[in-house]
């Protein structure tokens, strides 16, 4: 009892014990609201650990402060502290609720449109227990107030002070040192925010998009018209002629881009113990009506699918360390392909993707890009079976999304993102319908399954296109974002290909994606052209009849006699038909030999040269977001706060757009577009969702 009576005397009397309350109830707060507010996505035991682990180092280093002044004083900035840090978490309950990601400076910094779309609907998404937040402030405030704590005015030690001081700053590093191990790259190479707000807090999150917001902000404050100068003389000199046999063959219909996720080129009549793996898009690949490349190659960097998505919107290359999405989406100018046909050609543009709309900054960088609609996982009924890793499984989110795309007015230009072929390429057993692959490797064994399992999906909506008509208005086309195998598991690839030496060389050449056209209209065959995700862009514009000539694009058509056919690697690698770039070494392509000879090093090395400049001109637009000083007459800046992807307002958009006579649903009349939509997902024979 003794010893209970002196704690509790300490807990009255102590400045240090006050400094412990603080924190323990900033602690306990927050632990709550991330359980409880965010969707943060916790899934292990490390996870787990972090997640509660997290908020201490912050607020110990924070909160510390207080220690450091004399008097009173150093209890009220205690509590200051401890509000502004009640108010910043509160701030971030509202902002999430409404657009599934955190505050950031360069959000706040830009248009306002964020806080102008939060402030029309927060008495609508306010909560009583979102108040929480300020609850341990309030707290000490009446302790001291009632004089239930009584001020310690006995001056403290600097020893203790700087202890508390650096004891915050090592437990932070511990956090963050377990933080690396569970999730590499988390700091160089960002995900979504909720990755950096789970492993290591959402007052770390905060510096941490402070510092990036600041080292984007001092690129683009050195960035000068001049820069974008020499961009356009490099765009002008390297501009190749479109193939005129296919300028507007496509004009005025319908686009569907189909993202295959992690979908690598072999897989394409790829048999495993006789059966196909991909049976649906090999008769898409072999189709009249198909234009098919067999030599293009994805360009990733460390933003993965994010960059091919960049580049094919854009055709800008990814950035160097990072994801440019996720870095540039909210801030920079862009002149992207949807902006571009609603502006010239009246389209409708969408994005549906049944994954959280905050990874790789997607609810910001889409509205930059100028996409009216965004449907990602909120404007989804489901229930827990039916999402598998990164989102809902494809049978069911191509389902889900018929709906959505029969109320958009045509012609509308759409995409669609698939994830169930995301790695680690696990299925549950129910939709399992091909057997493992025997190589031994557990992550790429089960890649098969999943690779059918899409290609059941496409089928699917492939059925759904031809019933209701829409696939006779509409240009489809099916690409690859990225590799699914990496050069991790090269012994394995080695099984799959029957490569025996399958080394850098051949790892290069697997970088090959598919990249797929299709139309009834269009004359169709397999190109031998190479060429990279950064020239979709200027093929697409022509086979849709819209010039990319005073463009700034990176790439160039596909389908022109003229194509330089240089794939520019993110890392400084290259493809071409004749020579491949890996590390420090080149290949002749058709052979897979070293170059030995100095005349072919000299050509090799022109060819490297070439694409150092090209990806340093790329980076040049990103970084010093260089397109705000491009003010071309036929085109009209983005403007982001016109966009509003809340679910409630764009649904209600939505309803009234349907109604329009271009729209599917009006068109089909009586008859219901998502009724004539079949599938066999066996989860959709349940009925409880959430």
């Amino acid at each position: 009892m003794k010893k209970l009576a002196a704690f509790g005397n300490w807990l009255r009397t102590s400045k240090t014990a006050f400094l412990s309350l603080a924190v323990f109830g900033y602690w306990l707060k927050c632990s709550l609201i991330y359980l409880t507010k965010f969707s943060l996505g916790a899934s292990s035991g490390m996870q787990y650990f972090l997640l509660f682990l997290n908020p201490i180092p912050s607020a110990l280093l924070l909160l510390g402060i207080g220690m450091l002044v004399k008097g009173r004083k150093s209890y009220w900035l205690m509590i200051i502290i401890d509000l502004i840090l009640a108010t910043w978490l509160f701030a971030n309950i509202l902002y999430y609720r409404e657009f599934s990601n955190f505050l950031s400076f360069s959000l706040m910094q830009s248009s306002g449109s964020a806080s102008e779309n939060l402030g029309k609907s927060i008495a609508g998404i306010l909560k009583g227990s979102d108040f929480l937040a300020f609850l341990d402030p309030a707290i000490l405030t009446i302790l001291l107030a009632t004089k239930a704590i009584k001020m310690d005015l006995r001056p403290k030690s600097w020893k203790l002070k700087t202890g508390i001081e650096v004891g915050a700053i090592l437990l932070a590093g511990v956090n963050l040192l377990l933080a690396q191990q569970d999730r590499s790259g988390l700091l160089t190479r960002t995900f979504d925010n909720n990755y950096i707000v789970k492993y290591l807090g959402i007052n770390e999150y905060a510096i941490y998009d402070g510092v990036k917001t600041a080292q984007t902000s001092a690129q683009m404050a050195n960035a000068k018209v001049s820069d974008l100068s020499s961009v356009k003389k490099y765009i002008k000199q390297n501009y190749v002629q479109p193939n005129s046999a296919y300028t507007g063959v496509a004009k005025g219909k319908n686009v569907i881009y189909i993202h295959l996720e992690s979908f690598q080129q072999f897989l394409i009549g790829y048999k495993w113990q006789g059966k196909e793996v991909t049976p649906n898009l090999n008769k898409l690949y072999k189709n009249k009506h198909t234009l098919a490349f067999d030599n293009f190659f994805n360009q990733v960097g460390q933003g993965k699918t994010s960059d091919a998505e960049m580049m094919l919107e854009n055709s800008l290359f990814g950035v160097q360390s990072g994801s440019a999405m996720s870095t540039y989406g909210t801030s920079n100018t862009f002149e992207s392909m949807p902006a571009i046909l609603s502006q010239k050609a009246g389209y409708t543009t969408a994005v549906m993707h049944g994954g959280t709309g905050s990874f790789w900054n997607r609810n910001n960088a889409y509205k930059s890009f100028g996409y009216q609609y965004f449907m990602s996982l909120n404007y989804y009924n489901y229930q827990d079976s039916w999402y598998l890793g990164y989102g809902l499984k494809d049978k069911i989110f191509l389902k889900e999304s018929a709906k959505y795309i029969a109320s958009l007015p045509q012609p509308f230009y759409l995409k669609l993102i698939t994830v169930t072929n995301h790695y680690p390429y696990m299925l549950d057993k129910q939709n399992q319908s091909i057997k493992k692959t025997t190589t031994g490797d557990s992550t790429v064994d089960g890649y098969v399954q999943t690779v059918h399992y899409l290609d059941q999906a496409i089928g699917e909506l492939m059925t759904w296109l031809k019933k209701t008509g829409l696939d006779k208005k509409t240009l489809l086309v099916f690409y690859g974002d990225h590799y699914g195998i990496s050069n991790n598991h090269n012994e394995a690839m080695a099984q799959l290909t029957g490569i025996k030496n399958y080394g850098e060389f051949e790892d290069q050449q697997y970088q090959r994606v598919p990249l797929m056209f299709y139309s009834p209209a269009l004359k169709g065959g397999v190109k031998h052209t190479y060429g990279g995700e950064i020239d979709v862009m200027p093929t697409l514009l022509n086979l849709l009849g819209i010039s990319s000539k005073k463009m700034i694009l990176f790439g160039h058509d596909l389908l022109s006699k003229d194509n330089p056919q240089l794939v520019a690697q993110r890392n400084g690698n290259f493809i071409s038909p004749t020579f491949t770039k890996v590390g420090s070494s080149y290949y002749y392509t058709k052979t897979a030999k070293k170059v030995t000879s100095k005349k072919d090093k000299a050509k090799c090395r022109i060819l490297a040269n070439k694409v150092t400049t090209q990806l340093s001109l790329s980076d040049r637009v990103m970084t010093g977001n260089l397109l705000r000083f491009y003010k071309p007459s036929w085109f009209k800046k983005v403007d982001t706060s016109d966009f509003d992807y809340n679910k409630t307002a764009a649904l209600a958009k939505l309803k009234k757009a349907a109604k329009s006579k271009t729209s599917l649903k009006s068109q089909l009349g009586k008859k219901d577009a998502t009724s004539l939509y079949k599938t066999d997902a066996p989860e959709l024979k349940k009925t409880k969702t959430k």
